[in-house]
C-alpha cells in the first residue's frame, strides 16, 4: 500500500538550519564579489562624506538615536530638524542616496539569487529528488503531493518563485525600503504578515507545506521509507495494481 512518509519536523528544520547557514555564508561571499565589482565601498564613503560635510558645518549629529533625539531641548530639536531637512532636500545627497540604495539592492538581489541557484537548485538537480546538501544529510527529500518525482520545473517554482522571491527577496526589499526611505508602518505590516502566513499554512495544511510548498505542490518527505514514483504514469499504474490485488483478496 502507498502511504504519504512525510518528514519530521526535526529533520525539518535540522535540514532548514543547515541550508540558511550554508545559503548565508555563499550569498555573504557573492556579495563581497558583487560590491567590489560595483564600486559599492566608494558610493558609500561618498554617502559618509555627505554627512561629514553638514555635521562639520553645522556643528550637530546626524545619527542620533530617538532617545538622544528627546534629550534636546525645544531650540536645540528645531535646530537639528532645520538641517536634517536640508540635508534631506541636498540634491547631491539624494543622488548619492539613490545610488547607494540601488547598488545595495543590486549587490544584495544577485548575491543571494546566485546563492540560491547554486545550493537550491543545481545542488538538488544533481542530487535528485529535490534534496539539498541539508536535506541530504538529514535523510529528507521533496516529490510532488501525488507521490512523483520533483521534475525541474517543480524545483524552479519551488526555489525561485516561492523560496527566493516571496519568502526572501520580499522581506529584504521591504528591510531596505524602511532602512532607506521609512517605508513606516506599512512595510512593517507586510514583513510581519509574511511569517504569519507561513505559520498559518505550516498549521493547517494537511503536509505541514509552506509558501514554497504550496506554489509547486510539493511535500518534504523521509527517503528512507517514502515510495517516489519516476513518472505520473509508473504511479497510476501502482495504484492501478494495488487496487486489483485489493479487489481480488476481497473476493475470498
Amino acid at each position: 500500500m502507498y502511504d504519504l512518509q512525510r518528514a519530521g519536523s526535526f529533520k525539518r528544520f535540522s535540514a532548514f538550519l543547515f541550508d540558511f547557514i550554508m545559503l548565508s555564508i555563499l550569498a555573504v561571499g557573492f556579495a563581497f564579489a558583487i560590491s567590489a565589482i560595483t564600486g559599492y565601498d566608494a558610493r558609500l564613503d561618498e554617502y559618509q562624506g555627505h554627512i561629514d560635510r553638514y555635521e562639520a558645518e553645522y556643528g550637530v549629529s546626524l545619527d542620533i538615536t530617538a532617545d538622544e533625539y528627546e534629550a534636546l531641548s525645544e531650540d536645540e530639536r528645531a535646530y537639528f530638524d532645520s538641517v536634517e531637512k536640508k540635508f534631506g532636500s541636498d540634491e547631491q545627497v539624494l543622488l548619492t542616496l539613490n545610488i547607494v540604495f540601488n547598488l545595495t539592492l543590486v549587490v544584495i538581489t544577485i548575491g543571494v539569487l546566485l546563492a540560491f541557484v547554486v545550493l537550491e537548485l543545481i545542488v538538488p538537480l544533481i542530487f535528485k529528488n529535490g534534496q539539498t546538501l541539508g536535506k541530504k544529510i538529514f535523510g529528507v527529500g521533496v516529490m510532488f503531493n501525488n507521490g512523483v518525482k520533483i521534475n525541474s520545473l517543480g524545483l524552479f517554482i519551488r526555489c525561485m518563485l516561492g523560496k527566493y522571491t516571496i519568502e526572501t527577496m520580499i522581506p529584504i526589499l521591504i528591510v531596505l525600503m524602511i532602512i532607506f526611505f521609512g517605508a513606516g508602518m506599512v512595510g512593517a505590516v507586510v514583513l510581519v504578515l509574511i511569517p504569519v502566513l507561513e505559520a498559518i499554512l505550516f498549521f493547517a495544511t494537511k503536509n505541514r507545506s509552506l509558501v514554497h510548498d504550496v506554489l509547486s505542490g510539493t511535500v518534504t518527505v523521509d527517503m528512507a521509507s517514502q515510495m517516489i514514483f519516476d513518472t505520473y504514469d509508473e504511479m497510476l499504474a501502482y495504484k492501478k495494481r494495488v487496487h486489483a490485488e485489493s479487489v481480488e483478496k476481497s473476493k475470498y
